[in-house]
């Protein structure tokens, strides 16, 4: 009974930010009493793409590590969501497991591959980067620079859990109720963390010309990373679906972070020669 508080404690953590969203406005300083000038226009404030992203770094590190303290009903249902998955997840990670190792000889093991396992995440976030530079994209480098920032911080978390859960891996133990082991470091899968944090921003952010096309090889990125963890005998599966459930969360409040807009319109009348002009002014991201 101990160990099941300490894990629910711990689990707790393990889908921090999925409420990053709907805190991720910020509010524009405007003056009601401000009049508009027609014959001497206003300096255009930098729109988002021009400004840095990495300007918001650490008040984006406080509020994902501080998110759970302003969730609502929506996000307790996410996370419940995400407990209930790794929960049933839970339950085949012998069967998983049996699958992948049942055609070993005796005292053969499986090379884990990290490396191997790490390069289609990598490779995609580079990618993103080099291109956005090639053709001078700044969508595409903010983009490049969500999956990055939602790769770090779904990692620190994700070596966290690990340092507190102390789980052992398939290739350790054959039993998956192996926790608060001092050697063990398998709960949850930083891989498929990762890449599903990369491979989110990927299916979600641009324009919705090519969304399907974003999302196949976005959440097959995640998918097929976990896949290769689970045939290299590196995770139960228990692991890789709480990694997704992270990277995913991490990768919505990244995306509510660096996409942010200030959330306002206005309507107004602006004095024109020979008469006046009826605006209206909202921020699109």
């Amino acid at each position: 009974m101990i160990i099941r508080a300490v894990l629910t404690l711990v689990l707790a953590t393990a889908t921090v930010g999925p409420c990053g969203i709907a805190w991720a406005q910020t509010s524009a300083d405007q003056s009601p009493d401000r009049v508009a000038d027609a014959s001497v226009p206003e300096p255009a404030a930098p729109s988002l793409s021009e400004q840095s992203p990495q300007s918001g770094l650490v008040s984006d590190i406080k509020l994902y590590f501080t998110a759970p303290l302003r969730w609502e009903a929506g996000d307790w249902a996410w996370f419940g969501g995400a407990l209930v998955a790794i929960g049933a997840a839970h339950h085949y990670d012998t069967q998983v497991r049996n699958h992948f190792v049942e055609n070993l000889k005796p005292g053969q093991t499986v090379n884990s591959d990290d490396v191997q396992d790490a390069i289609p995440t990598a490779a995609v976030l580079v990618a993103t980067w080099g291109y956005a530079n090639l053709v001078d994209s700044s969508d595409g480098r903010r983009e490049a620079w969500a999956m990055l920032e939602a790769a770090g911080l779904s990692s620190v978390t994700a070596y966290a859990l690990k340092y507190a859960v102390s789980r052992e891996g398939p290739d350790q133990t054959s039993d998956p109720n192996e926790w608060l082991k001092g050697g063990g470091g398998s709960f949850p899968s930083w891989h498929s963390t990762a890449a599903f944090a990369v491979g989110t921003v990927l299916a979600e952010s641009g324009n919705d010309a090519y969304r399907w096309l974003r999302r196949l090889l976005g959440y097959g990125l995640g998918v097929a990373t976990s896949y290769e963890r689970l045939k290299h005998n590196a995770h139960w599966l228990s692991d890789t679906v709480a990694g997704a459930a992270l990277g995913a969360a991490t990768a919505h409040f990244t995306m509510g972070r660096v996409y942010r807009t200030d959330g306002q319109s206005s309507l107004s009348v602006v004095p024109v020669q020979g008469g006046a002009m009826l605006t209206y002014r909202i921020s699109l991201p």
